[in-house]
């Protein structure tokens, strides 16, 4: 199939430059919740936290989704998917800029406010720019735009530990590297102000979902019809918080598994170039540390996130999308098993292998929540975006199983959430009353 039949309509009109621009925003996103990873373990360090408190970082980051995600919704509805982007870029920018005076103060709960903030303001690029990608173009590609958008998201988590562990982790110690925490987020600020400029002056048209179950129309007795009257939708809100749960879970904690889980190096491969000053002497053994977990989670981690993102994109040009998402899920539930087994390098790769089996779930449960909705999909998209609030809880609660046992253990609470999520991909067809999104991912004419 030619990539340009994914962007081109009926009537004619090519969206894929305004694809090309929205994906833009996908790889802001992506940056910025990569380097929020990263930023867990140094405040460890420099806070002496414990895995459960340093979590907070990740309970400001999607308290943000959460106190947001209602309020986009109304702004994608009364301003239009325009109107929202520019209004969640210029959020996003004041958030980089409050890491200013926050580096200043040097508390926790200063830094801990400006990731509210610019977590408040991705909820608006989020909430507009997920369902936008499901209309430009046939709604049977619904699926692969999504994900193929969420493919520059990918690129994002590439670049965010990249940039975290230059600045969050300095040679000189925790002090010197909390100083300069700011200046990525500076950087950020600059340019996301330059983006709300150029898409001020861009083509960006608003438009809808085919509306599938006439919610725009009135029912026998005068009604309109509420998105709470479909299953599917309801479904997808929980299966997002199971999965965003799940994937700040892994995400978060991923350098402390590496720090303590991972097995002993050998002396050559510690005093190579590769882990030149990402290994530790430790009881006799080389270890990796905080710089070589990070670098493992940026050379390793996230390009397995991206190349399933990339395939996951071609693949639901010709698979069912909620079968997809079943079986992705119901792999990472025994991945995750492997982990909890503690089977030495055999566990690490599975560690790894998660990456890339959770990668399409976020934008996939994303398309099959908010199918034939119509002009209701930007109210779905608020609640949907809202349940990400998962990444805010479940967290802690794996950080405290990490505390009690190990991390190996910990690893219990992402698998039972792919597990709730396989039952929803399993379950979708007679939720939704749909032969499969056929829609979404038939790449026949």
């Amino acid at each position: 199939m030619a990539l340009s039949k994914m962007f081109k309509t009926g009537d004619g009109k090519n969206y894929f430059l305004t694809f090309a621009l929205v994906s833009t925003l996908f790889l802001l996103w992506g940056t910025c919740n990569g380097m929020i990873d990263v930023m867990d373990k140094h405040f460890q360090d420099y806070l002496h936290l414990s895995k459960a408190q340093s979590a907070w970082v990740q309970f400001a980051h999607y308290l943000g989704y959460l106190l947001m995600a209602l309020p986009a919704s109304w702004l994608a509805r009364k301003l239009g998917y325009k109107g929202g982007i520019i209004m969640g870029l210029m959020l996003v920018s004041l958030g980089g800029f409050w890491f200013i005076p926050a580096t200043r103060i040097s508390e926790f709960w200063a830094f801990l406010l400006g990731v509210c903030f610019i977590a408040m303001g991705l909820t608006i690029l989020e909430t507009v720019a997920n369902p936008y990608t499901t209309v430009l173009g046939p709604g049977k590609y619904a699926a692969a735009r999504i994900n193929f958008a969420q493919s520059f998201n990918g690129v994002g988590w590439i670049l965010g530990p990249i940039i975290g562990g230059i600045f969050f982790y300095s040679s000189k110690g925790a002090s010197v590297a909390q100083g300069q925490l700011y200046i990525p987020y500076l950087v950020i600020a600059i340019i996301v102000l330059v983006m709300a400029v150029v898409f001020y002056f861009s083509n960006v048209p608003d438009l809808n979902t085919e509306d599938e179950y006439q919610l725009s129309s009135l029912d026998a007795a005068g009604i309109k019809r509420s998105i709470w009257s479909h299953p599917h939708f309801i479904g997808a809100m929980a299966a997002q918080f199971f999965y965003v749960a799940a994937q700040a879970g892994i995400f978060s904690f991923f350098i402390n598994y590496m720090t303590e889980e991972i097995p002993a190096l050998s002396h050559t491969i510690a005093n190579s170039w590769l882990f030149a000053d990402r290994a530790t002497l430790r009881n006799g053994n080389y270890f990796v540390n905080e710089k070589g977990a990070t670098f493992l989670l940026g050379t390793i981690g996230f390009p397995l996130f991206l190349l399933g993102r990339a395939t996951g994109a071609a693949i639901l040009r010709k698979l069912k999308a909620h079968r997809l998402v079943g079986t992705y899920a119901l792999i990472n539930v025994f991945l995750c098993c492997i982990v909890i087994l503690k089977l030495g390098w055999v566990s690490v790769s599975a560690v790894f292998l998660c990456f890339l089996f959770m990668s399409i779930m976020f934008p996939t449960i994303f398309a099959l929540g908010i199918y034939g909705l119509g002009v209701q999909a930007k109210k779905a998209s608020g609640f949907i975006v809202m349940a990400i609030i998962g990444g805010a809880i479940m967290p802690k609660l794996m950080g405290y199983l990490g505390d009690a046992y190990n991390m190996s253990v910990s690893f219990i609470m992402p698998m039972c959430c792919f597990a709730l999520i396989s039952l929803y991909g399993y379950s979708w067809s007679k939720l939704s009353k749909a032969d499969g999104i056929a829609d979404l991912s038939d790449a026949k004419e």
